[in-house]
């Protein structure tokens, strides 16, 4: 049986005029699309398969959706692979600092969880 020439629709982008704050703080309120970000701020682009995150195919398709609807990610298509990128520049340009404050935030937070963990397997052994 042949397989369909039909092409996936087309990915919307919004225009960095149209990036709303509330949209990308939303966006950037999840633990897992904080991971995506913070690889993709490491990293200039990658297979959307290969982040380091524990959900299922169709919930990492969900959190890249509400990251590139809000504006914080640009995703394209290359054969049946899907490769997003950060969007910095657009966002330093739109709300200065914003994404450099949230991640800092978030490693700070990280680091904070990590070490009461620690401190609680040390205080258990």
């Amino acid at each position: 049986m042949p397989r369909s020439t039909r092409r996936r629709p087309a990915l919307a982008h919004p225009e960095p005029e149209q990036i709303d704050l509330f949209d990308v703080l939303h966006a950037l309120s999840d633990p897992t699309r904080m991971t995506i970000v913070s690889v993709l701020r490491a990293e200039p682009e990658r297979v959307c398969g290969t982040f380091p995150v524990n959900v299922a195919p169709s919930t990492l398709s969900h959190h890249f959706k509400v990251l590139r609807e809000a504006g914080l990610i640009r995703q394209r298509e290359e054969g049946n692979r899907r490769f997003s990128a950060l969007r910095a520049v657009d966002l330093e340009q739109r709300f200065p600092g914003l994404l450099d404050s949230v991640l800092a935030a978030h490693g700070r937070a990280a680091e904070e969880t990590q070490e009461a963990q620690e401190a609680e397997e040390d205080g258990g052994a």
